[in-house]
C-alpha cells in the first residue's frame, strides 16, 4: 500500500488525542514495516522486536506534539530508525552518530574487482545461499550507510524522505547510498567470483 495513502486513512486529530482504537489501527498497519526495517538493520528477531516496541511507545508518548510537517509514515520511519540506531551503538559500545561525517576507506573508494553476473544461472544469483550472504553484506556496512542503503534500497523511501528520517541533506544520502552500493557490490563480487570458481570447476570434472 501507498505511504500517502496510509496517512490519508488515518485521523490525526483522533491520533494526536490519543484515541487508542486508532493507535491500534496505526499499529496494525505499520507494525510489518516498523520490524522489517529492524530487522535489516539489526539481524537479530530480538533487537527488532524491541525496536518496534519502543518505537510506538514512542510514537504513542510524542503524537500531541506531532505537526504534521512529514507525513507519519516518514515520522514513524525516524522514531525506528533512530531507535535501531541505538540499539547499534549499545553492542559497540560507544558512540555513533547518524550526523558524522562517513569517511571513504581505501578499499571503499572502488571495488577490488567487478565481476559480470550477467552470466551467471538465475537459481545461482537468487539461491539461499546468496540471499543469506546478501544480508550479511548489509550487516557489514557502517550504520550511517546502513541506514541510508536499507531505507532507500530495501525500503524504497525517496531521496526526499530518506533526508527526512535521517536529518541529513539530500546531498549526503547520495553520497551515502552511493559508497554502500559501492561497497556490496564488492562484497558481493567477491561471493559472486568464488561461486564462479566453483561452478567452473566442477562443470570442468563433470566434462
Amino acid at each position: 500500500m501507498d505511504r500517502t495513502k496510509r496517512t490519508e486513512d488515518f485521523s490525526l486529530e483522533a491520533l494526536r488525542n490519543g484515541d487508542r482504537a486508532e493507535f491500534a489501527r496505526l499499529v496494525e498497519a505499520y507494525s510489518g514495516v516498523i520490524y522489517r526495517l529492524a530487522m535489516k538493520m539489526l539481524e537479530d528477531p530480538q533487537d527488532a522486536e524491541d525496536v518496534l516496541q519502543e518505537a510506538f511507545i514512542k510514537a504513542y508518548k510524542a503524537l500531541p506534539g506531532f505537526d504534521g510537517r512529514s507525513s507519519l509514515s516518514t515520522w514513524l520511519y525516524r522514531i525506528a530508525t533512530n531507535e535501531a540506531l541505538m540499539q547499534l551503538r549499545r553492542r559497540k559500545k560507544g558512540v555513533f552518530s547518524i550526523d558524522e561525517p562517513v569517511e571513504m576507506e581505501d578499499h571503499e573508494q572502488e571495488p577490488v574487482q567487478i565481476v559480470d553476473w550477467c552470466c551467471m544461472p538465475e537459481d545461482e544469483l537468487m539461491s539461499v545461499e546468496a540471499r543469506a550472504y546478501m544480508d550479511k553484506a548489509v550487516e557489514a556496512l557502517s550504520p550511517s550507510l546502513r541506514a541510508v542503503f536499507v531505507l532507500r534500497d530495501i525500503e524504497g523511501l525517496s531521496t526526499q524522505e530518506t533526508s527526512e528520517v535521517l536529518n541529513l541533506s539530500e546531498t549526503a544520502v547520495k553520497t551515502r547510498l552511493s559508497r554502500a552500493r559501492m561497497r556490496l557490490r564488492e562484497l558481493l563480487t567477491e561471493y559472486y567470483s568464488e561461486r564462479m570458481v566453483r561452478r567452473q570447476s566442477a562443470e570442468g570434472e563433470i566434462a
